[in-house]
């Protein structure tokens, strides 16, 4: 089959990584030429000491220190396309973006499927300039969630929440991905009532924070892809939601309130709580339960009518 020239290029680059050792090591990258990646003209980032810059971990580009956003379209074959678009917004702690694994195969995947795809390049807080100083950061042990207590079956005092980052950057840059597209919808073939949002990770995050914050975004369907699970305060109009996670991520810990909000509030929700996949498996990592999410999520679409042709 006929690829674009998108496709191709990042098909290339794909083949290139599986030459990569398959670790965690970090790998020091030549950033890849983006010929088809939009600059959104969002600014940059304050008190940011370092240009962008690239690595490689368990075969996968990884970008960091992004001061200026882009969104590249993965426009579908015009004799499958059905009109519907989807925001894919990788993950990485917003200090990096997992552009392979969670951002271009991800985007790869929906255009096969006739969906037009728009990989956001979102900024990110800044990390050190020099790799050797950025690996130390990625190799020192971080806190991670602490899974909930019942306080009142323990007689503590629960500890408070973890501080939140400010995303005001970051929802700067998927409300413009969303504008965009509905400004060139009739170039791209989309269809403005049927555009969502999936995100991996810090990316669910985004995903899940432009959908309680944006006033300007008007999302068809959400997919946060194993983010955060606590409750939420479901805005009026929210949009249907896809929802994956599996047991052995450090993210679920038992919690399904953000699962629990949605019902409550009425609004369709589907959630695949899997056996196993860890966090961070992109599309499927081998002899995991996880691996048929995006086959229940494009079925979820369809019988949703969101890949309705016009």
């Amino acid at each position: 089959m006929k690829l674009t020239k998108t496709l191709l290029f990042f098909s290339v680059l794909f083949f290139a990584a599986s030459a990569v050792a398959q670790d965690g090591t970090i790998y020091p990258l030549e950033a890849p030429d983006e010929p088809n990646a939009i600059p959104l003209g969002t600014g940059g980032v304050e008190n940011q000491p370092a240009p962008e810059s690239w690595f490689r971990q368990w075969g996968d580009p990884m970008a960091r220190n992004i001061s200026t956003a882009t969104l590249t379209p993965f426009l579908p074959d015009p004799d499958k396309a059905n009109g519907a678009a989807v925001i894919v917004a990788p993950g990485g702690g917003y200090m990096w973006l997992s552009m392979g694994n969670e951002g271009w195969e991800v985007a790869e995947a929906l255009a096969e499927q006739g969906i037009a795809a728009f990989v956001l390049k979102y900024r990110l807080r800044p990390t050190a300039e020099s790799l050797d100083d950025f690996t130390d950061f990625m190799n020192n042990p971080r806190p991670r969630p602490a899974p909930p207590t019942n306080s009142a079956e323990s007689g503590d005092t629960p500890p408070p929440p973890p501080p939140r980052w400010n995303l005001d950057n970051q929802l700067e840059d998927a409300e413009a991905a969303y504008k965009m597209i509905i400004d060139r919808a009739d170039e791209w073939g989309v269809d403005t009532d049927r555009i969502g949002m999936i995100g991996f990770s810090a990316g669910a995050g985004l995903t899940m924070h432009s959908t309680l914050n944006s006033k300007t975004m008007k999302l068809a369907f959400i997919g946060p892809i194993y983010g955060g699970m606590g409750p939420v305060d479901v805005p009026e109009n929210a949009p249907a939601m896809f929802n994956v996670i599996a047991t052995d991520d450090f993210l679920f810990n038992g919690q399904n309130g953000v699962i629990e909000s949605w019902y409550k509030a009425g609004v369709p929700v589907e959630f695949h709580l899997y056996q196993n996949g860890g966090h961070g498996f992109g599309l499927g990592n081998p002899d995991r339960t996880s691996n048929r999410w995006f086959d229940a999520f494009i079925y979820w679409l369809e019988v949703n009518d969101f890949l309705e042709t016009n």
